[in-house]
């Protein structure tokens, strides 16, 4: 699954060219080059004036939401999150007192009349969305809402996290299949929005998840901010693993290395959805995900079978198999029907076979 050749070269090149940074302390921001890199990464992805300055580095997309939580949140501030959202970030803004506001998405994610709804009562700190492959839901925010939520934004002076860790992993094959441009890249079409905008990235999901790299892009006063608290959490993020993927990025190497993962995703994801309608038939509705990393799942309960996630993965760990039930995922009212099911780590024959033990579970 990963570019271990690649990624050895890397590494060789990190030691060779850059010993005397990569085996420092470094800059709590980031190490040079690989700010650089990132920054000629996400112009590529169609997000203009992307300069080094205008990022740090992060140990990994969760330290990025962990800082805004410490930069942003008072006890009692309130934010607003999907439902359902990431379990971590829940646990995360919770820590720093934050009361959550759920927003209720669907399959073209959060709906930005409720939304903006939201907003003009609670007066939120900031509002978090994972717009491409959300988790755990797997829905893509729609081209339209996009830019109603930059234009929302503008209108009630909101800052918006947006949360893009799987916007690379799409399946599609043509242009028209791929997911719409991120919020950053969007930015322009709305005046005012982009200094109202914090966009998190990692490179955890399409080269190593070891590596423990991420990247927040914000405005300065943001940036400067969430510097000092990251100086304070862990002085900078290992500059070995900077320098390592610095030069993964500057050999070249990552679109063949996207190219790849996506196709393994894809069957993945397609196995995956086949056994589940082949096992569980009607005791279970999805929608087959179109990129990302899961499957999020409902439990029909028909035929007297089981409608409860987690008295079914109860079940299913007695079979010898896991899954995350889709509650946690809810900020309030969770639906405790819902599941959540990763094609991430395991092969297409471990994937046949644990979704035939769910069948037996059920």
């Amino acid at each position: 699954m990963f570019d271990v050749d690649g990624i050895r070269a890397a590494v060789n090149a990190a030691l060779t060219e850059e010993a005397g940074g990569a085996l420092q302390y470094g800059a709590t921001e980031g190490y040079g080059p690989l700010r650089e890199q990132l920054a000629a990464f996400m112009t590529g992805k169609g997000c203009t004036a992307v300069a080094p300055e205008n990022l740090i580095v992060t140990t990994g997309s969760q330290q990025a939401l962990d800082l805004l939580g410490k930069t942003l949140i008072s006890p009692g501030d309130k934010v607003i999150v999907e439902g359902p959202t990431f379990l971590a970030t829940i646990q995360c803004f919770r820590l720093y007192g934050a009361e959550l506001i759920s927003a209720p998405i669907d399959g073209n994610g959060v709906k930005t009349d409720e939304l903006e709804k939201l907003i003009v009562e609670h007066k939120p700190k900031f509002v978090y969305l994972i717009p491409t492959f959300g988790n755990p839901s797997g829905a893509m925010l729609s081209l339209a809402r996009r830019k109603a939520v930059l234009e929302m934004a503008v209108r009630h002076q909101t800052l918006i996290v947006e949360d893009d860790p799987y916007g690379d992993l799409y399946f599609g094959q043509t242009a028209d299949d791929r997911p719409p441009p991120s919020l950053l890249a969007m930015s322009p079409l709305v005046p005012g929005s982009r200094e109202l905008l914090a966009h998190c990235g990692s490179l955890s999901k399409v080269l190593s998840p070891g590596l423990r790299v991420g990247w927040m892009i914000a405005p300065a006063d943001l940036l400067a901010k969430a510097t000092m608290c990251k100086q304070f959490s862990d002085a900078h993020t290992s500059t070995f693993a900077q320098a390592t993927a610095a030069q993964y990025l500057k050999a070249g190497r990552m679109p063949g290395t996207l190219a790849h993962v996506r196709r393994v995703y894809a069957e993945r994801a397609q196995v995956m959805c086949d056994a589940l309608r082949r096992e569980l038939g009607d005791a279970i509705e999805f929608v087959q995900p179109q990129g990302g990393l899961f499957v999020w799942a409902r439990l029909t309960g028909a035929g007297g079978k089981v409608s409860d996630g987690a008295v079914f993965a109860k079940s299913a760990i007695d079979k010898g198999v896991a899954f995350v039930p889709g509650a946690p995922f809810y900020c309030a009212h969770p639906d405790h029907a819902t599941l959540r099911l990763s094609f991430a780590t395991v092969g297409v024959e471990k994937i046949v076979e644990g979704v035939g033990r769910l069948g037996s579970a059920l």
